[in-house]
């Protein structure tokens, strides 16, 4: 498990007006606050995630 890459994912708009669904997967990120960088396993469904939001985060 230690060779797994590692993505880092940051919230950079607010999910507030957004879809409920999109809000889900912001929290599902494990992104809480503006500007809060959260360091997950690259996966498809985290990839697929990251896609569904890509409007609200940035991918450092």
């Amino acid at each position: 498990m230690s060779n797994q890459a590692i993505v880092k994912v940051q919230l950079v708009r607010s999910p507030i007006g957004t879809k409920v669904s999109h809000r889900a997967t912001v929290r599902g990120l494990g992104l809480r606050k503006l500007n809060s960088v959260s360091e997950l396993q690259d996966t498809p469904a985290v990839r697929g995630m990251i896609n569904k939001i890509s409007y609200l985060v940035k991918v450092l």
